[in-house]
């Protein structure tokens, strides 16, 4: 059946069965669990984002998933920022100000590591800085923690996935106990995941978006998740989303972001949603576990 007339029959039926579904339920996914909780850029809400500080905020709180996002510097080492630049969570600007516009492209690894990335958020963390990928990687692993990666402008950095991948095997992230429940590797760009999904079939992915019903077959070939932003989403979506089957045999599933608020939490939980990303989880998995 053309991928239209599939996107058409599942919305009609899923919608008929949206209408009858208690949208105040916390049903949680797939299968009835209330959904997973991730660490956005680790627990951000309380130390500076995408750094080492923030991972370890997360394992005190006993948050299993953390997210973290992947750059690359001058001299191709893969770094973790969220911003392509570095001017909004260091200290870039007093350290090199004659470099402009700060691009992390454009400094090499030492150079980075020389910043202060800490005192932006708070005093108290004056000192911290931005990690490698293998330095995150250690510390996610030490608290037995899992990871959804997210690679950043792919499009400024040919060949990141495969260099990300490598990084992720040197580092006993590629074994079958890790691809199968601890990894998952996202990105807004769907030729950088299927890129992924050609390199390594075995690791689950993740596309950050909101494609259309009738788009989802096409995505289904090489991803295993659908990442919305929180606001763009419906009951019926999620249960059209969950009606195709992903890259690895299960149905697609759904994380969706970035969710602060009991509210909106308690609120994409009832959608259906497999996963929240929040940076405040602690706050969110009380709210959802509560109902």
């Amino acid at each position: 059946m053309h991928a239209r007339a599939i996107a058409a029959t599942t919305t009609a039926l899923l919608g008929a069965v949206a209408v009858l579904m208690p949208t105040s339920a916390l049903a949680g996914g797939i299968g009835g669990e209330p959904p997973l909780v991730i660490a956005h850029r680790g627990a951000s809400a309380y130390a500076p984002e995408n750094t080492l500080a923030a991972v370890d905020e997360a394992a005190e709180r006993d948050i299993e998933w953390v997210e973290n996002d992947v750059q690359r510097t001058k001299d191709g080492e893969l770094v973790v920022l969220h911003d392509d630049n570095l001017r909004r969570t260091t200290d870039v600007e007093e350290v090199f100000p004659d470099r402009a516009p700060w691009k992390v492209k454009d400094f090499t690894t030492a150079e980075i590591a020389r910043l202060d990335a800490g005192s932006w958020f708070g005093p108290e963390y004056a000192g911290t800085r931005v990690p490698t990928l293998e330095q995150y990687l250690r510390r996610v692993e030490r608290h037995h923690q899992k990871l959804l990666l997210e690679i950043k402008n792919p499009v400024l950095y040919p060949g990141i996935e495969q260099q990300t991948l490598k990084v992720l095997g040197n580092e006993g992230w590629l074994d079958r106990k890790h691809v199968g429940t601890r990894l998952i590797v996202q990105s807004f760009s769907a030729d950088s995941i299927r890129t992924v999904h050609a390199l390594k079939p075995s690791v689950r992915t993740g596309f950050l978006g909101t494609p259309s019903v009738a788009e989802l077959p096409a995505y289904s070939e090489f991803t295993d998740l659908i990442n919305p932003s929180h606001g763009s989403i419906s009951t019926g979506w999620v249960a059209a989303v969950h009606a195709f089957t992903g890259a690895h045999g299960s149905p697609l599933e759904v994380f969706a972001w970035t969710v602060d608020k009991a509210s909106d939490a308690r609120r994409v939980a009832g959608y259906g949603v497999d996963g929240i990303i929040s940076n405040k989880p602690d706050a969110v998995r009380e709210a959802v576990q509560d109902g």
